[in-house]
């Protein structure tokens, strides 16, 4: 795999920084994810069965564990001595926490000139904001994100999924694979890759903020219809509603030819996207009335043979039935000990033949502390001071044979 022999040292919790060193794990990083002694946050929360957060296992697979108490000098000598000897650190403490725990990225690159380090926050590094704290929420807000979603006359809407943890986490595993591949090892130079919430949230703006710049003004939310592009959005059928995405004049075309309305393609009212989109009600009125006349599987088969793209609304638990998501794995079942199988979603990325796979489910809170301890140089009588001290916490290797 691409990242196999690559360790990272992982001081995030919750989920941007987990989620982007689970996505380095998944190409075969060695992720070791420090934890306090209490663990992380996410252990705690969510559904889960026999003792387990399939929340917190579904976002730290593929990882080793080691608990310490990072309030220490013990506990950060420990951890200096990993960094020593690592590829990579991530974290996703506010912006300067790090430095005043004496690792700031001029004492990282003493202690390693080699290191990648890291830091995931919500509005990056620097600039008057970057002492605020911010969840993912804060960042939707901040964005601009959340006043594009929803229809015209309604409040602005959050994205239902953690976006802006997601796409952090996705930009930063970027990053620091882009910076792992430029050089061999023996030739890098300490680099900084530095992601923000709310940055990753604006870069996806997309066409919203092109016609904003443009046009100096704010888009307008429209629902479920496309701000760009008519007819395009959600229309009921006889029993549930249909996603339909004729994005241009060929597919419309299509779609009036499966619909037996073809005759519109010469009405001067709809004979193209500008005259549509200024009267989305009239072209809606002319088609949606055909839509009730059978089902939405039947329109979805009608539609595709006809090469218009149009699909069902899915449930999450219909998602998880659907052939097509089961053929491409999109959802796995893990091994996890005592705490039974998991069913946890597959990896999106399919690189063949030496892609991602399952090495080890997530860990145990520290559950590999006197392994690492062990391969760092630390004597047996060392590591049980250590953990006599509350220094180093959480199970042994006897847990799941570390």
């Amino acid at each position: 795999m691409s990242l196999q022999g690559t360790q990272v040292i992982d001081l995030t919790r919750i989920i941007s920084g987990p989620f982007c060193t689970q996505l380095l794990a998944d190409f075969g990083a060695d992720v070791i994810k420090i934890e306090t002694p209490s663990g992380d946050p996410l252990r705690g929360q969510g559904k889960g069965k026999n003792g387990l957060s399939w929340y917190f296992a579904s976002y730290n697979r593929n990882k080793r564990s080691v608990a310490l108490d990072l309030r220490s000098e013990a506990g950060l000598e420990v951890l200096r001595e990993m960094i020593k000897g690592a590829d990579v650190l991530v974290e996703n403490y506010r912006a300067g926490v790090l430095a005043k725990m004496g690792l700031s990225d001029d004492e990282l690159k003493a202690l390693n000139p080699k290191l990648v380090v890291c830091h995931i926050s919500g509005f990056g590094a620097d600039g008057p904001y970057a002492q605020r704290p911010s969840f993912d929420f804060i960042a939707q807000a901040m964005s601009g994100f959340m006043s594009v979603n929803g229809n015209r006359d309604d409040d602005p809407q959050r994205s239902g999924l953690p976006i802006s943890d997601l796409v952090a986490g996705l930009y930063a595993a970027l990053g620091v694979s882009a910076t792992l591949a430029g050089t061999r090892r023996e030739d890098r130079t300490f680099q900084s890759v530095d992601v923000g919430l709310t940055d990753s949230l604006i870069s996806l703006l997309s066409y919203m903020a092109s016609d904003t710049l443009v046009a100096g003004k704010p888009p307008e939310r429209s629902g479920n219809d496309h701000p760009l592009v008519a007819p395009y959005g959600l229309f009921q059928t006889a029993d549930t509603p249909i996603a339909i995405a004729p994005s241009n004049d060929m597919i419309f075309a299509r779609l009036l030819k499966v619909l037996g309305r073809e005759e519109l393609l010469n009405d001067p009212r709809f004979d193209t996207n500008d005259k549509r989109m200024a009267d989305r009600k009239a072209i809606r009125a002319e088609i949606e009335p055909i839509f009730l006349t059978d089902s939405c599987a039947n329109w979805i088969d009608r539609l595709n043979e006809g090469g218009v793209p149009a699909g069902p609304v899915m449930s999450v638990p219909d998602v998880f039935e659907d052939p097509q998501v089961k053929h491409r794995e999109m959802v796995v079942e893990v091994p996890h000990g005592e705490h039974g199988n998991v069913r946890m979603l597959g990896f999106p990325v399919k690189v063949k033949p030496d892609g991602c796979e399952m090495r080890h489910p997530a860990p145990e809170l520290g559950e590999h502390g006197n392994a690492v301890l062990r391969a760092l140089g630390y004597s047996a009588e060392r590591i049980a001071e250590l953990r006599a001290s509350g220094v180093l916490a959480g199970g042994t290797e006897t847990v799941r044979g570390a």
